[in-house]
């Protein structure tokens, strides 16, 4: 920023509340909600062809075959889970619950695969799969979580996309990503023509258009402001666009008082993602039927209301200090903590409310946020253009999750 001040919450009431948006909007009253939640809208993924529901299933902490049905019969017919969501468990009670079924939807899993891996390497994972989800294909097959180029880059990624598509074993080929180097990810696939589909971290927190609404005379420092153009180069050149962390954290309850059936934060938030026009369709994680409900009052063609800006404005003035902006890259750290990584992992706890996903990720970082503990030079201070309080947040990390639930230490 031009005179180096933190972005901070107190900062975007008072600017929120001067321009009018609703951030002292009373509580609503309930209104009964009378239309079946239902998929509204079914969108065309770029040159895949495959036509997806706008509000696809995020499947990460999934362990209930009849809430895959429930979806189904709602109109859901995208399901996203992934090698290492509950540790395989997720893409085993997906294909127990598609059996039967399979034909009548789209299925996404995702893997990581590393920028040594060999094409044989990356083929068992994919089998592996396979066998879990009880199929013999996979529409789209994503390396997961790419954070380096290298990664994307790696020589045997074509040659094993190409080889397991002429096998009939996936369909098409992405990547995912929500990392600081995520914009050199994209470019470089984007470039070398390496993937079909790209599943990335996009919501109104990381958006500029959102703050600009209320903001238009500040200067504020965007999240991965290479993103939004690079996700419009995509789906010029045919390449599919899923959004996924479309919820900002997952946090409901501290807005239940300022909801609506046809009006939560939930539903704002997602409305806001499908009419950025960044991407094609989303994902969200859906645990209940009543999620299930609740995230389908926002299939339809995109409009953000009024009220929606009231309550996602709301919802940054009160979380705002505890979100990392996924991908930020600002703060750095002497000790090699990688901030960014250790602030999504205390997401998928505290917000998520998924701690086995969350002691799973940060046990794979290393020594975490182990320094962070002892830290005495606490270099990170005033480093965030958001104005998180980093070393709080990364201690508060550590002691969530750096122990195991029988007490002893995980890693670091």
């Amino acid at each position: 920023m031009s005179d180096s001040r933190s972005f901070s919450r107190r900062e975007f009431l008072a600017r929120g509340a001067a321009a009018g948006v609703g951030l002292s909007i009373a509580p609503l009253a309930a209104v009964a909600a009378t239309d079946v939640p239902q998929v509204r809208q079914r969108i065309k993924l770029g040159r895949t062809g495959l036509e997806v529901s706008d509000i696809g299933f995020g499947a990460n902490s999934l362990e209930d075959t009849s809430l895959v049905h429930y979806a189904i019969e709602r109109g859901i017919n995208y399901f996203d889970t992934a090698e290492g969501y509950r540790f395989g468990g997720s893409e085993e009670v997906l294909g127990q619950a598609l059996e039967g079924r399979r034909d009548g939807v789209i299925v996404a899993t995702k893997a990581k695969l590393e920028a040594r891996d060999s094409r044989a390497e990356m083929m068992e994972s994919l089998e592996t799969s396979l066998r879990r989800l009880r199929t013999d294909r996979i529409d789209v097959f994503f390396n997961h979580a790419v954070n380096s180029v290298g990664r994307i880059a790696n020589p045997e990624w074509p040659e094993f996309t190409s080889r397991a598509k002429e096998q009939g074993k996936i369909r098409f080929c992405g990547m995912s990503g929500h990392g600081g180097k995520l914009a050199d990810c994209v470019e470089h696939a984007l470039d070398h023509g390496l993937v079909d589909v790209m599943l990335l971290a996009h919501n109104f927190g990381q958006d500029p258009a959102f703050y600009q609404r209320f903001l238009s005379n500040f200067d504020y420092i965007a999240v991965q402001p290479r993103l939004p153009a690079l996700m419009q180069r995509a789906r010029k050149q045919g390449v599919g666009v899923v959004a996924m962390k479309t919820l900002r954290g997952a946090r409901l309850n501290d807005l239940r008082a300022y909801e609506r059936p046809d009006g939560t934060y939930a539903q704002a938030a997602l409305r806001w993602v499908l009419a950025s026009g960044h991407a094609h369709s989303l994902i969200v994680t859906m645990r209940s039927r009543a999620q299930v409900d609740e995230y389908l009052g926002a299939s339809g063609p995109a409009e953000v209301r009024a009220e929606d800006l009231a309550l996602l404005s709301r919802y940054e003035a009160c979380n705002g200090d505890s979100q990392c902006r996924y991908g930020c890259g600002a703060c750095s750290c002497p000790e090699g903590v990688q901030v960014d990584e250790v602030l999504r992992t205390r997401m998928y706890d505290r917000d998520y409310g998924n701690r086995e996903l969350a002691r799973a990720d940060y046990a794979a970082l290393g020594a975490a946020a182990s320094a962070c503990a002892s830290c005495s030079h606490q270099a990170c201070l005033g480093t965030c253009p958001a104005g998180l309080e980093i070393s709080t947040l990364t201690r508060d990390a550590h002691e969530r999750l750096s122990r195991d639930p029988g007490g002893g230490s995980v890693r670091g």
